[in-house]
């Protein structure tokens, strides 16, 4: 009792007392205690200017499309002859009973849905392909293929404009002298593609798939110098088929690769615009709108209403956003349970 009565009376007399009477930690305390608050504090002053550059360039542009949205913005608002008003949800009103979006919108995904697996299939394939090559073929092959991607998406679509071109364009000119039994014959010649919406996109589809697959077997080759050799030994020991070996081997290693290439085709075939665009002859065809040309016509051609454009543009972002979420949660989920 007398001891630990001293100990304490010890411990009181030797904590330092603030004017005020109250305890305070010894220095050694407070000042690891301080840079440990200061080690959780400089992170986010890294993250800082990222953050302050992508809300310039992106979260602040997203608050005026937003406001846009609910105003009648048009050209007399940003000359400033007319005052704006706004309009509540009449602009979301318009786009919903428009036919022309829900056609547009029916064009959208099923061309995602068709040209996302197909330009999965094509990348992973090349860039299996790339793995088993030499150093010196891989890297030609590789690097061949880098420069479809590279190309500007308007270089590439007039390219291809003009190889389907009715007047003396390659495609026509070949599929005329294919053997009628194989679908070709003099019912080839001078057809039109870009016409239809089937035909035009069917170019739009092998563009997309021509420009995107470099990266994907680009980041396919990439990941696949990541996996330890000795599990392809191992499974070759076992006797497992290259096809089993990819699925047994490869493809779980692989699986968090090819499942951000899946929402990464996603985003940017959903919308697609400069391809669909230029293929399709603009804006002369409303049959063959997609939700990119159709928010395209509603900004740009006279009367431009931005208000519109604007709702369109946040009922994409929304459309977008739920896949993505979609696709996060299922990633987690599947992470959990295995």
């Amino acid at each position: 009792m007398l001891g630990s009565t001293k100990r304490a009376d010890f411990d009181t007399a030797s904590t330092p007392v603030n004017p005020n009477g109250q305890w305070r930690l010894p220095l050694p305390v407070r000042l690891l205690s301080g840079r440990r608050a200061r080690r959780r504090v400089y992170p986010y002053l890294l993250l800082l200017p990222s953050a302050a550059l992508l809300g310039l360039l992106v979260l602040w542009p997203t608050v005026q499309i937003g406001v846009y949205s609910f105003q009648n913005y048009g050209i007399p608002q940003v000359l400033g002859t007319e005052p704006t008003t706004w309009t509540g949800f009449s602009n979301y009103t318009q786009i919903l009973s428009d036919p022309e979006f829900w056609a547009s919108l029916r064009i959208s995904v099923l061309f995602a849905v068709i040209v996302v697996p197909l330009t999965l299939i094509v990348g992973i394939s090349v860039g299996l392909m790339l793995n088993r090559l030499g150093r010196r073929m891989a890297t030609f092959v590789s690097t061949a293929a880098l420069l479809a991607w590279a190309m500007p998406a308007v270089s590439a679509s007039v390219v291809f404009v003009w190889v389907f071109d009715p007047d003396g364009g390659v495609v026509d000119w070949l599929l005329e002298r294919v053997p009628t039994w194989l679908g070709g014959g003099a019912h080839w010649a001078g057809f039109s593609w870009t016409n239809e919406p089937l035909p035009a996109y069917t170019i739009v589809a092998l563009l997309v798939i021509w420009q995107a697959f470099p990266f994907i077997a680009v980041s396919t080759l990439a990941g696949l110098k990541m996996i330890p050799s000795e599990l392809g030994e191992a499974a070759r020991v076992d006797g497992a088929s290259a096809w089993r070996a990819f699925w047994s081997v490869t493809f779980p290693v692989l699986k968090p690769i090819f499942l951000v290439l899946l929402l990464l085709s996603v985003i940017w075939d959903f919308a697609i615009f400069t391809q669909a665009y230029l293929v399709t002859g603009e804006l002369g065809n409303r049959n063959e709108y997609n939700l990119g040309i159709y928010a395209y016509d509603k900004a740009f051609t006279t009367p431009p209403s931005y208000g519109v454009a604007s709702a369109l543009a946040l009922i994409l972002t929304l459309v977008l956003l739920i896949i993505t979420v979609g696709y996060v949660r299922a990633s987690v989920r599947q992470g959990a349970t295995e």
